[in-house]
């Protein structure tokens, strides 16, 4: 499950960047094509967003920081 969730995950942030630049990029005159852009792109970082803080809520954080006496 862990792999499909970092799958969707990049495929969204990958969106989120390609829609981003269509609606940079697209003319101001074509208003709909703007809009679907920034839709897509809101949802895509949306989605992007969900999926990475599910994949680092999934992370153990217990770290042991070394001791002089493990380090050499």
């Amino acid at each position: 499950m862990r792999k499909l969730i970092a799958i969707v995950c990049v495929i969204s942030w990958t969106g989120f960047w390609s829609f981003g630049y269509l609606a940079l990029a697209a003319d101001p005159a074509d208003a709909n094509r703007t809009t679907v852009a920034i839709v897509l792109a809101a949802v895509a970082f949306l989605i992007g967003v969900f999926t990475y803080m599910r994949l680092a809520r999934d992370i153990p954080t217990e770290w042991k920081r070394a001791t002089p006496s493990e380090a050499a």
